[in-house]
């Protein structure tokens, strides 16, 4: 069982992570780090792998396909995820009435619980 969350350099995708580390740290388990696409910066995994340590969270990066609400579903069912944490951006008052596409998928399919924070 294992936390798992996207990797995204958005501040959605920021607050999303460090809830996860918190999430992971709480529950004493994994955490699963979906990069947003086929191929990231070696860099940016170096920067990210340094951050996680630091913060004494063991952890794993999943390569994506780049669909990440389909990876993070696939990786969650796969592992035995416990938990899904996604970011959220706030929207217009129009766009309040519809969640993003990708949350919405994920919060559909998703085979575990799903934590939605925002910046």
């Amino acid at each position: 069982m294992a936390i798992v969350v996207g990797h995204l350099g958005t501040p959605e995708g920021r607050e999303a992570l460090v809830a996860a580390v918190s999430e992971a740290r709480q529950r004493e388990k994994a955490l699963l780090v979906v990069s947003s696409g086929s191929n990231p910066a070696p860099e940016e995994l170096e920067a990210l792998a340094g951050r996680l340590a630091d913060a004494g969270v063991e952890h794993r990066v999943v390569p994506g396909t780049g669909d990440l609400a389909d990876d993070l579903v696939r990786t969650a069912s796969d592992e035995h995820g416990e938990l899904i944490v996604i970011g959220l951006r706030r929207r217009s008052p129009v766009g309040k009435l519809i969640l993003g596409s990708g949350a919405q998928r994920i919060l559909l399919e998703a085979p575990c619980p799903v934590l939605a924070v925002k910046p």
